[in-house]
């Protein structure tokens, strides 16, 4: 597949889109006209420039409001037309993008607007251009792409072809199917772009709303599937309006963008192996299955991935500060063990069951640097084939994280996510153990330097549980606001992880976008929250956490309490809201308020968690599913917002009085 994207995607200059394009490894772009204009390159050292990179000039776009007026605007319109052809001339270009005409349209007749369009076609003809002509969403008369090709067909010229958006057809849910009727040769172009389903008009969704192909809500992959069934082979280019992307690093989106052609790609070659809803040679309806449709060859070739099954859980999370004291004591605190530190790097294993926590005390780079807060580091996943897994990262341009191993040491495939969360691939195991392990040595030689070593340390007579079958329940990441979309895809792409409907939790900095990550059956959960920008000197307000699953969430409670655990503390209103809402046992509404718990309960089952307080920019959460309840409390998170934004401004204040 010639992979494409207009420059109009990208922040920057014209050079510098050029050259992010490059870098990341598209065939070719489209030239947005506006770029051109405010270009101190002439259309010469474009074509040169272009040629040195190693890419094609795909498409010069876009030609606004030709079609449908009146005899004297016809004119200027034509001349309008020639300039941009001798223009193209000059670029090395062959095809242009009209669009259907919006705001100068005053005659609604198809017979005219052929006509015009076979005088468009005529002077492109004489200068060896081809016209793409594109139905906008919002087309004043013509807004639909089979309209469009029907007047293609009427008018019949060797330079008239139809450019097919999946936008402008997706969006307004016109059937994609009558595609493949469509002669291949008449298809001049097709741009593809993706987007979260919105209740707003189609011009300000277009706008600014678009987003790359596997970070929205389009059947794509079904939309590109026609297209190659038709027997289109010509470049595949992103056509995305983003008002974040366009602030966003120029080098940074192309590769996101690159990421989600190839994603798309394979998704398609999927569905066409699939076979779903074609129309095979001999004329009948493909059902499903690898039938005969499925199985041709088409002009387009699609490249497929590795393939991999998703994660099969977590195997471990590692959080990194310069000073560990304070995680080594929540930790503690908490249940968990310590499993000595490894042989060879300076970090340590906590274990609670079969939950894993690695925190890493590897200290700034340079004597000058800035003390590291703690965070969340990297996270570790169990997946059948680390090797598979990562090829198939690195194919989706994942950057790769080295990491230094020694003899007899496991060696982990490693790449860093969007945010730079750095993910390890781990060969997993059927009893939920992992052999590296080994390489940390024995839990007595925390006792010198840290405070729980030894579970007599505890208090007299005080049992340190053994977690049982704790594991991690979930991972909460905060993401940059100009990486979200990026993540989802990542993610999806990467990992084989399935993005749920997004949710927005109200905080006191503002909403906070929540997204859910997670494999069929639960056993990975990652939330992606988009979080306000509203920062107090410096300090960033939302906080990132690790969630932990035990089997009775009370009694972990108690002995935490009992080991000075310090609980994200609930205000009573919480309480009385919550006995208004659910009309609790007296006795049990005691016990949550006793130890800070809260509590959510749906039609599927109950849902106990509690918070430390924040470590850093780290907190650790504690949660019991009862039933089969399948959320993460979000009735709860603004309560907890709340409490976390008093504590951070009450800590800021305290600084700034001292």
């Amino acid at each position: 597949m010639r992979t494409g994207i207009a420059t109009v995607c990208l922040s920057g200059t014209l050079k510098e889109k050029m050259q992010a394009c490059a870098i990341a490894g598209f065939d070719g772009i489209e030239i947005f006209e506006q770029d051109l204009v405010t270009s101190p390159l002439s259309p010469e050292e474009v074509r040169k420039m272009a040629a040195d990179l190693g890419l094609t000039l795909d498409l010069y776009q876009p030609f606004r409001d030709f079609d449908s007026v009146g005899k004297d605007l016809l004119a200027a319109n034509l001349r309008r037309a020639l300039a941009k052809f001798r223009l193209m001339s000059r670029l090395g270009m062959d095809t242009i993008l009209a669009c259907t005409n919006v705001a100068t349209a005053t005659i609604d007749d198809d017979g005219l607007r052929a006509e015009q369009l076979a005088a468009l076609a005529g002077l492109a003809g004489e200068h060896g251009v081809k016209v793409a002509y594109e139905a906008l969403a919002w087309g004043k008369y013509v807004n639909d792409y089979e309209h469009a090709h029907r007047l293609v067909e009427m008018v019949d010229h060797p330079n008239l072809g139809t450019c097919l958006d999946s936008f402008h057809i997706l969006s307004r849910d016109w059937d994609t199917a009558p595609i493949e009727a469509i002669n291949p040769d008449k298809i001049f172009f097709v741009q593809v772009a993706d987007a979260p389903k919105l209740s707003m008009d189609v011009l300000s969704w277009s706008r600014h709303y678009r987003v790359f192909p596997g970070e929205g809500q389009f059947e794509l992959a079904k939309f590109m599937g026609h297209v190659v069934r038709a027997g289109y082979s010509g470049p595949v280019s992103l056509e995305v309006f983003n008002d974040v992307f366009r602030q966003s690093d120029v080098e940074r989106t192309a590769v996101d963008a690159m990421r989600s052609l190839i994603w798309l790609e394979e998704q398609s070659a999927k569905w066409l192996e699939a076979g779903v809803g074609g129309t095979a040679a001999g004329g009948g309806t493909v059902a499903g299955g690898p039938p005969a449709a499925a199985r041709r060859r088409y002009p387009m070739e699609l490249a497929t991935l590795p393939q991999v099954a998703e994660p099969a859980g977590f195997n471990f999370a590692e959080v990194k500060a310069a000073d560990t004291a304070a995680l080594e004591t929540v930790l503690g605190q908490l249940g968990f063990e310590f499993n000595g530190r490894h042989r060879t790097k300076d970090v340590q294993l906590w274990t609670m069951g079969h939950a894993r926590v690695i925190i890493n005390e590897q200290a700034p780079d340079g004597a000058a640097a800035p003390a590291i807060a703690a965070g969340i580091a990297a996270l570790g996943f169990d997946v059948d084939s680390p090797v598979i897994a990562s090829a198939r990262a690195q194919q989706l341009k994942a950057p790769v994280v080295p990491r230094k191993s020694q003899a007899n040491e496991e060696v982990f495939q490693g790449f860093a996510a969007p945010d730079s969360t750095e993910i390890f691939l781990c060969q997993g195991s059927p009893d939920g153990t992992a052999a590296w392990t080994g390489e940390f040595g024995e839990a007595g030689e925390f006792g010198e330097t840290g405070e729980f070593g030894q579970a007599g340390e505890f208090g007299e007579g005080l049992q340190v549980p053994a977690g049982g079958n704790a594991v991690i329940d979930h991972v909460n990441l905060a993401q940059p606001w100009q990486h979200f979309d990026e993540a989802v895809l990542f993610y999806t792409s990467a990992l084989a992880l399935e993005p749920q409907p997004f949710a927005e939790v109200a905080s006191p900095s503002g909403l906070v976008r929540s997204q859910v990550m997670q494999t069929s059956d639960r056993a990975v959960r990652l939330v992606l929250n988009l979080a306000p920008l509203i920062q107090q000197d410096g300090a960033q307000t939302y906080q990132e956490h690790i969630a932990f699953a035990v089997d009775d969430l009370v009694a972990t409670a108690r002995a935490a309490r009992d080991r000075g655990l310090a609980f994200l503390q609930i205000p009573e209103n919480y309480y009385e809201d919550l006995d208004a809402r659910f009309d609790l046992e007296p006795g049990f509404l005691d016990t949550l308020r006793d130890l800070n718990l809260l509590y959510d309960r749906d039609a599927d089952g109950e849902f106990l968690h509690f918070y430390t307080a924040t470590v850093g920019s780290v907190f650790f959460e504690m949660v019991e599913r009862r039933g089969s309840y399948d959320g993460y409390g979000a009735p709860n998170a603004p309560v907890r917002h709340a409490v976390q934004y008093d504590h951070l401004h009450e800590l800021t204040t305290h600084t700034i009085t001292h």
